[in-house]
């Protein structure tokens, strides 16, 4: 299967730099798949899971924070403010924060406040559905 050059960068490290036969974008208006040799475009990312397919069939599971792909020439780069796999989420961090988030969303806000709170819902919910996932139940 062809592959594509992928870079995805958050705002502290280089996520993930190399060949990939598929990527999966949460996007506003839904997931987007991108597969080699995709029609160049801009995409805007939204919080939610990444994930990629590297030349050995291997997925690659992330959640990642708002920002934008571009895909150009068999390339993707994606900027986002975060990316963390499964097993680097603090289930206790995103928990509070979780919480923080739903009592600051109770409170009397100004517009902006609220949507920065509502951010901070949804990336800790994110974090959360994404970690479930790959944690052994006991």
């Amino acid at each position: 299967m062809d592959t594509f050059t992928l870079k995805v960068v958050a705002t502290n490290r280089v996520f993930y730099d190399g060949p990939c036969q598929m990527l999966v974008i949460p996007a506003i208006d839904g997931e987007k798949g991108i597969m080699a040799h995709h029609e160049d475009m801009v995409i805007a990312v939204e919080i939610g899971e990444l994930r990629l397919q590297k030349p050995d069939g291997e997925w690659l599971h992330a959640v990642v924070s708002r920002g934008f792909a571009q895909v150009s020439h068999n390339r993707v780069t994606m900027l986002v403010l975060s990316a963390e796999r499964p097993e680097e989420i603090d289930v206790r961090r995103a928990e509070e924060a979780k919480e923080r988030a739903q009592e600051q969303l109770r409170q009397k806000q100004s517009l902006e406040e609220y949507h920065i709170s509502q951010a901070s819902l949804a990336r800790a919910m994110a974090r959360l559905k994404e970690a479930s996932k790959f944690r052994p139940r006991v």
